[in-house]
């Protein structure tokens, strides 16, 4: 089943049906919690750059991501911003150790998300070990992809960085759709600037110097891998 990376109408989906289930922290429920769930989580719909939840907002809900893409950034105190994350379907945001939001989440196009509130969530989890463990997974994949971006931001040249970032995001979109040397991109050159640390004018060059070379073909809202391995290549050295 294709996943969608644009939100549409509410499908009227019940838990069990959702698609993104496989990928989401609710692989680890059964039919019977699945049906407690549904009565904890409302779909909300958000607008193309419309706020989910902002950084040092009080935390006061979840959110599983159904469909479309968020961009997860901090703002810094003089007003840059670094963006740290893109959110696919499957996505479960919100979590925090403190009470307040450490980033804000926006919307690359529409969205749709399950929004759960916190203190019944919270409440729903406690007892369920195997739930605990599956955001348990969630939150070790995130910092592992903390240390990867560190790493991205600081030893890396231009080439490098956005070929790594082509790879890893056409892989995430492998998980949900399979493969394709298509690879869609719903955030701006902006958005990929302020991801790799570069500039936009950098961001630009590069995809068409990549473009000259022939690793990649630029379409509208995507590229095209021409010459996947060399870009496996530059992601990897």
């Amino acid at each position: 089943m294709k996943i969608s990376l644009v939100a549409g109408e509410p499908s009227g989906q019940v838990c069990t049906d959702c698609a993104i289930r496989q990928f989401s922290l609710c692989a680890a429920l059964d039919k019977a919690e699945l049906r407690e769930l549904e009565h904890l989580g409302r779909h909300i719909h958000f607008a193309s750059c419309e706020t989910v939840f902002a950084q040092e907002e009080m935390t006061s809900s979840f959110y599983n991501l159904m469909e479309g893409v968020m961009r997860l950034y901090k703002l810094l105190p003089d007003g840059r911003r670094q963006i740290v994350g893109f959110s696919l379907p499957g996505d479960f945001l919100g979590l925090a150790a403190s009470a307040r939001h450490s980033l804000s989440a926006d919307a690359i196009g529409a969205v749709t998300v399950c929004r759960f509130s916190k203190v019944p969530f919270a409440r729903f989890i406690e007892d369920k070990p195997h739930l605990l463990r599956r955001i348990n997974e969630l939150a070790v994949r995130e910092l592992s992809q903390a240390q990867d971006h560190m790493v991205l931001l600081g030893r890396r040249s231009a080439e490098e960085k956005v070929a790594t970032f082509l790879i890893g995001w056409r892989d995430r979109l492998v998980q949900l759709n399979g493969p394709s040397t298509t690879v869609a991109l719903p955030m701006s050159r902006q958005d990929i600037a302020d991801f790799l640390g570069l500039t936009i004018e950098t961001v630009s060059r590069t995809f068409t110097k990549l473009e000259r070379d022939r690793v990649i073909g630029i379409m509208p809202g995507s590229v095209s891998l021409l010459d996947p391995a060399r870009a496996e290549a530059m992601a990897a050295a």
